[in-house]
């Protein structure tokens, strides 16, 4: 059975609030470097193998960045 892992699947929308990395219980995600065309700091996986696929960052997104598969 594959596991489920996040990945960010709308890096524009993100205004890089952060929630989504301050409530992974892995440390999986940081707002990162990288700018979107907004000019907003995009949240990155930094820690991909530790991610659990619990959807927790997904469920905190507001403006549902975060895909889970």
């Amino acid at each position: 059975m594959a596991r489920l892992k996040v990945r960010i699947s709308f890096p524009d929308r993100c205004k890089g609030c952060g929630l989504c990395a301050h409530f992974c219980p892995k440390e999986a995600l940081v707002v990162g470097r990288n700018r979107n065309v907004q000019g907003y700091r995009v949240v990155e996986v930094v820690a991909y193998e530790k991610c659990t696929g619990c959807g927790i960052c997904y469920l905190m997104c507001p403006d549902v960045v975060l895909e889970v598969k």
